[in-house]
């Protein structure tokens, strides 16, 4: 299948991992860069989510934002390549972050506003939900790119092929 009906088909994980990556890459370009900023003011000025929490650790902060920043190239390559190996390996990695990250965040909600909590509670489950829907997709049948289609039984697998196959039934 390729064309439209392929292009149609791949569009939702490809823009569910797209979604992801690009998060992944702004939150940790801002942590990387501007630790002292993203203490401060994540996600919004007036609304510092993180300063509410644990004291400020420049350290953390930029080994943290080098993670996400990786995180979110291997999401992005996913979204580009849709290779299913990868696609499902990047996405339980970020299952496991998204799902722990928002674990704590629901025994930590005591100390903030009505509207940072359902801020944090709505972005943050959409963070692990998301890349279990992702998941249950990419293992449903959903096409490669044609490159990395599996070839029939039987098949010649390049060049040269078909000449090794009868030289093996010699």
């Amino acid at each position: 299948m390729t064309g439209p009906a392929f292009a149609r088909r791949t569009a939702m994980p490809r823009l569910g991992l797209g979604y992801l990556a690009v998060t992944e890459i702004v939150v940790g370009l801002w942590q990387l860069l501007l630790p002292r900023s993203f203490y401060d003011d994540f996600p919004l000025p007036g609304h510092p989510w993180v300063a509410m929490l644990p004291s400020y650790n420049e350290h953390l902060l930029r080994d943290l934002g080098g993670l996400n920043t990786g995180m979110g190239v291997m999401l992005m390559i996913a979204a580009v390549t849709l290779d299913r190996l990868l696609t499902r390996t990047v996405l339980l990695g970020y299952l496991l972050y998204s799902a722990t990250h928002l674990a704590f965040h629901l025994g930590h909600l005591s100390h903030f506003t009505v509207f940072d909590v359902v801020g944090q509670v709505v972005t943050l489950t959409l963070g692990a939900v998301l890349p279990i829907l992702l998941l249950y997709a990419s293992g449903r049948g959903r096409p490669q790119p044609p490159s990395r289609r599996p070839r029939p039984a039987g098949a010649a697998a390049g060049p040269g092929a078909a000449s090794d196959a009868a030289g093996e039934a010699r």
